[in-house]
Parts: structure tokens; sequence; C-alpha cells
């Protein structure tokens, strides 16, 4: 009997806690490896540092140029960055759908296991 008891416990105690730790350190994954939190944080921040500085008062020219290249240089950032959160997004949004159909059919295994046995056994009668 206490087989049994021990291959309950592994089956809905031990294994889905597993699971779930499993899952909880592949969602955190995708939110490091895209970096949503930061993407988000400096969300209007230059591309790769890319900014020029501003020349005197009186340097028109120079002044609209560098204000130019490092409105360009936002714009872009703000681009790429949208892209990489939403690619973040959908890849947590993947983690966390097969993560949940991975915990639900381990519940449902045994049943589904004893279902087909009888399915079976009632084919073969």
């Amino acid at each position: 009997m206490s087989i049994f008891l021990e291959a309950f416990t592994w089956q809905f105690f031990d294994v889905p806690l597993w699971i779930i730790r499993t899952w909880k350190n592949f969602l955190l994954f995708g939110l490091n490896y895209f970096s949503v939190p930061t993407l988000l944080r400096t969300y209007f921040s230059y591309w790769r540092k890319y900014h020029s500085s501003y020349g005197g008062a009186f340097d028109f020219w120079k002044n609209f140029e560098t204000f130019v290249f490092n409105s360009m240089s936002r714009i872009i950032g703000a681009i790429l960055r949208t892209f990489f959160i939403i690619a973040g997004t959908i890849l947590e949004l993947v983690i966390f759908i097969t993560g949940f159909l991975v915990f639900i059919i381990w519940f449902l295994s045994p049943f589904l296991l004893l279902a087909c046995l009888v399915s079976g056994i009632y084919l073969l009668l």
C-alpha cells in the first residue's frame, strides 16, 4: 500500500511543484533574455547611446543638425525596442500557455491512461 501512496504523492504533489518551479524559471528567462522591463524603462532613450552634443548658443545649424540626429536616434531606438518588446511578450505568452498545458496534461494523464485502458478492454470484448 505504501508504494501507491508514494506514487500518488509523486504524481500529484512532487512533480507539479517541480513543473511550477521550472515554468517560473522559463518565464524569468524570457523576461531576462529580451530585457522587457529594461526596454520599457528606457523606451525613448538613444539607440545604442548614439547621440551628439549641442554646439554653442549661436550655432543654429549645428544645433539643428544635432537635434535631428538625436531625434532620429530616439525614434529608431523606440521602433526597435517596440519590436523586441513584442517578441518578448509573444515568447512569454507561448511559455505561459505551454507551461499551463503541461501542468494540466500532467494532472490528467493518469485518468487518460485509465480511460484508454478501459476503452481498449471494451474494444477487445
